[in-house]
């Protein structure tokens, strides 16, 4: 069983081009100081995080199978819930597609999900150059594993993103386009403007954001490395 810790009933933008809901599953093995999902990562909130049962959630699909197109799966990071195959295997068999979103620690689980066909749509984090990486995230990080997910993305048939979160102090410009360089051959490639809002961090919640202008600027200088290169 996963937990799901919470359903955003609609969505236009989780997954590019369909009509969506969005599934929040509890638990994450990164602690990004800047994310806003602390109730669905740190143990401590988790525990007083209200529960939707699965069974709510698929009678919820089956009523909701003209309106949707697709199911994207978030959290917390997914992947570290063993029994995600066969959660996604039951939305499959109502006829959805499938989009996860990933911090790429798991390359085995992703290329299974892949390999059997149950999910349409990968949105992957990058979240910092490679020697950068653990401590940015809060989280002892194996990069080969981060690399060996990136590997796997460019070689597959399924589609995918790569996207990043860009947040002074945590990424300058030549951050950027090593990220940028590392992942360079990908589909896509997204930079997120940072927002200051409940973060696992306090502080970051005094961050102030770079400019449009700035990630516009950098995304400029990316641009020739991908099929697709934008700002969000």
């Amino acid at each position: 069983m996963v937990e799901i810790g919470g359903l955003q009933k609609v969505t236009l933008i989780d997954y590019p081009g369909r009509i969506a809901a969005t599934v929040f599953l509890c638990g994450c093995n990164f602690r990004c100081p800047w994310c806003y999902s602390s109730e669905l990562v740190l143990p401590e909130k988790i525990k007083k995080q209200p529960r939707i049962s699965e069974k709510d959630f698929f009678n919820f699909l089956k009523e909701r199978k003209e309106l949707l197109e697709g199911v994207v799966i978030c959290g917390g990071e997914p992947t570290v819930h063993k029994d995600l195959p066969v959660f996604l295997k039951k939305i499959k068999k109502l006829g959805y597609l499938v989009k996860i979103d990933t911090n790429g620690s798991n390359p085995g689980m992703l290329k299974k999900l892949i390999d059997e066909k149950l999910i349409d749509y990968v949105a992957m984090d990058i979240k910092a150059p490679k020697e950068k990486y653990s401590k940015a995230v809060g989280a002892k990080v194996d990069v080969k594993k981060i690399q060996k997910s990136i590997d796997i993305l460019r070689k597959s048939k399924v589609d995918y993103e790569f996207r990043s979160t860009i947040i002074p102090g945590v990424h300058n410009k030549k951050d950027i386009i090593d990220m940028a360089r590392w992942i360079r051959g990908g589909k896509a490639y997204y930079l997120q403007q940072f927002r200051p809002e409940k973060t696992i961090d306090p502080k970051f919640e005094k961050i102030k954001p770079y400019s449009q202008e700035y990630l516009i600027e950098i995304q400029k200088a990316i641009v020739p490395f991908f099929d697709v290169c934008q700002v969000r």
